[in-house]
């Protein structure tokens, strides 16, 4: 029963780092997004 509940957790674990490497992705692409239209707008300056 405990080996049941340890295997759960573990996979349940692995799959909120999962998660959180997809959103830290996510929130990298947003912020180089905003990076170069800041470079754009820079620019035209």
């Amino acid at each position: 029963m405990i080996r049941t509940i340890l295997i759960g957790l573990s996979l349940l674990a692995l799959t909120a780092c999962e998660t959180a490497k997809g959103a830290g992705k996510d929130i990298e692409k947003a912020g180089d997004a905003i990076q170069g239209a800041a470079t754009d707008v820079q620019e035209s300056l």
